[in-house]
């Protein structure tokens, strides 16, 4: 049976949108799907780190997130108590800024270009089913907001629906390299907070971060350990308050801000998961995802629609067949995060750092290059290995 589309891509946030964008550029015959319609919020960090934004200066879409008046972060500051490293991320791909749009702005500017590229937009839709048929993905079963059933097919059924990802579930990908949820986050929206670009702060046993955002107001999440979110969910802004109190500083001037919004937050997991299999893809979280304390997610996603969609034209365009095209994608999505989910998994334990790294990044303050390159490994510039090379040295 002939097939509608090229791709179906499940999932129309940062993973999604600019997938079926590319390749709807490209002339690929496109559906995006999402069970949401636009704009709409999502929880999120909404840190787009530098390698984000240069995607996006290279979609030609930067101008219309900064339109939106979000502002630009050009600082990276990392409190650890005794001192503090701040610092500007060495550039990457032209750019060391970086940006905290809200995901109601950032993830409608992204479907407005997949929709201008030329993919077929569905908002409201539910897919029920992953059509499998002898193994392989062929597409979905799903209804809208009419509730009328229906069924589409294509070449490939791309899963961008997130950690959850129920198109991973219905093809069976494979997870590996596990770790637990390490932390238990909670995060709100404040107005008159004056923050010095990317702020974040640590103590023993507890972790927080505070971004600029649209419309004057200001992100602030607070991490404990897992194994304490009882007592957190319990009275999240009690715990919330009480450890900002960890830095008075800071404290103070959240207590001289609004709260705008209510407490929202969970606990993510850390997996990779087989990103690819016969008729099926998964790209942003559904196929990888690791703890928010590095804000990761966001610019990975990018990372993964402009491998995903360069291997599908390949694939499409006849130059390569589908199983090495998408071992390619798997192997450089996999090289190009494997070490920052080591960094990030190891920062969301809240545990203090090993003696010898410790030293390192106290040597570190005040040293302007040296606080830089730390500024671009959380900023996804500069890879942890540049930073800690000194400790793997000695080890």
């Amino acid at each position: 049976m002939s097939t509608a589309y090229d791709a179906i891509v499940v999932g129309a946030r940062c993973a999604g949108a600019p997938t079926a964008m590319l390749l709807a550029r490209r002339g690929h015959r496109v559906l995006l799907v999402d069970r949401a319609g636009f704009p709409s919020d999502t929880l999120s960090t909404h840190m787009i780190h530098p390698p984000g934004v240069a995607a996006l200066a290279r979609w030609g879409l930067l101008d219309r997130v900064t339109a939106t008046g979000c502002p630009p972060v050009t600082t990276y500051s990392f409190d650890f108590g005794p001192f503090t490293l701040a610092g500007s991320p060495p550039p990457r791909d032209g750019t060391g800024v970086g940006y905290g749009p809200r995901r109601r702005v950032l993830d409608a500017i992204l479907v407005a270009a997949a929709d201008e590229a030329g993919a077929e937009v569905r908002e409201h839709f539910n897919v029920d089913e992953v059509l499998v048929e002898d193994g392989t993905a062929v597409g979905i079963r799903g209804h809208g907001a009419d509730g009328r059933a229906v069924t589409e097919r294509a070449r490939v059924v791309i899963g961008a629906d997130g950690r959850s990802s129920h198109v991973a579930k219905a093809v069976g990908a494979l997870e590996y390299r596990t770790k637990p949820s390490l932390q238990w986050g909670y995060y709100a929206y404040w107005s008159g907070l004056p923050v010095t670009g990317f702020e974040t702060y640590a103590r023993p046993d507890r972790g927080w971060g505070a971004i600029p955002t649209n419309d004057g107001l200001t992100c602030v999440v607070v991490g404990w350990p897992r194994h304490q979110a009882h007592a957190y969910r319990a009275d999240p802004e009690a715990g919330f308050l009480a450890t900002l109190d960890l830095a008075p500083e800071f404290a103070e001037r959240v207590r001289a801000a609004t709260r705008q919004e209510r407490f929202l937050g969970g606990s993510v997991p850390n997996f990779f998961r087989r990103p690819h299999g016969p008729g099926w893809v998964l790209v942003g979280d559904a196929g990888h995802t690791k703890d928010p304390i590095t804000a990761q997610g966001i610019s990975d996603a990018f990372r993964d629609a402009e491998l995903c969609a360069d291997a599908l034209d390949d694939v499409f365009t006849g130059r390569r067949p589908f199983d090495e095209a998408l071992a390619g994608y798997a192997a450089a999505r996999d090289a190009q995060v494997s070490e920052m989910y080591e960094f990030t998994t190891q920062l969301a334990t809240l545990t203090p750092p090993p003696e010898d790294t410790a030293r390192l990044l106290a040597e570190a303050a005040g040293d302007r290059a040296a606080m830089d390159r730390f500024a671009g490994v959380v900023a996804g510039t500069v890879p942890p290995h540049d930073f800690f090379a000194p400790v793997s040295a000695a080890a």
